[in-house]
């Protein structure tokens, strides 16, 4: 891959919620035969973590004590049971356990906590720098792994996206008003850009991609094309052109 990746490669994949980041992050990763890495389930481990020890989500210092002390692992998938991946929690297999609706609810309040961000971020890095990782989250490339090969930050318009959630709450048998989804996307956007650690952000040499006009397989051949040949020779993939259809 002159001028592209390397093989022991890591690629970081940024960007706004609904964007489009974990459908292009496991192609690319299922493409290459690299680990998919959604951070995401270290903050459901450590939410899981809690649970078991009866800690208050709101607890700061106990919940980033826990984070600095536990191990989280995640692995190639090593059942063939549907999982993206393996997560390891002290050892244990907690793939599924971390998907449990509790969890759902505890998750996004823990995550928040400055002290259990950048404990994490610590064990995302150690993860990442193994290589043949696509990493996807919101400061991947800005703070996790700011030496990765590759930084895609991939957007969308809130229109779009609220469009995109929309349908697939629907899809699921939940269907919330398009402006109530709207408006929690818009407060989520508020809330990663304005935290006072690692606030998302594009790295200033990763790759903007705006998916607000692009489909799946558009943002798909423009991130493996990123990957062959390299930014140098792609120059900035910037916005869909005129025509496209909205991303599905």
């Amino acid at each position: 891959m002159a001028g592209g990746v390397r093989d022991s490669g890591i690629i970081a994949i940024d960007g706004t919620a609904a964007s489009g980041k974990t459908t292009l992050a496991r192609r690319l990763a299922e493409h290459l035969g690299y680990l998919y890495f959604d951070t995401g389930v270290m903050y459901r481990a450590l939410t899981l973590a809690a649970m078991r020890k009866g800690l208050s989500t709101s607890d700061e210092a106990d919940l980033t004590e826990l984070a600095e002390r536990i191990t989280i692992d995640v692995r190639a998938p090593s059942e063939k049971d549907g999982r993206p991946c393996t997560v390891l929690l002290d050892g244990e297999d907690v793939t599924w356990l971390i998907r449990s609706e509790q969890v759902d609810q505890l998750v996004s309040p823990v995550s928040v906590f400055a002290g259990v961000r950048r404990a994490l971020s610590a064990q995302q890095r150690r993860i990442g720098l193994r290589g043949r990782v696509v990493m996807v989250g919101r400061d991947i490339g800005t703070v996790v792994l700011p030496e990765a090969d590759l930084k895609i930050f991939l957007d969308a318009s809130l229109e779009e996206r609220a469009r995109r959630r929309h349908a697939e709450l629907k899809a699921r048998g939940s269907a919330p008003p398009l402006e109530e989804v709207r408006s929690s996307l818009g407060e989520r956007d508020r809330i990663d850009t304005k935290r006072s650690v690692a606030p998302l952000r594009a790295a200033g040499d990763a790759i903007y991609i705006d998916s607000t006009w692009l489909n799946v397989q558009e943002v798909y051949e423009l991130a493996e094309a990123l990957v062959s040949k390299g930014p140098a020779e792609l120059g900035r993939a910037g916005k869909a052109t005129e025509g496209s259809q909205p991303f599905e």
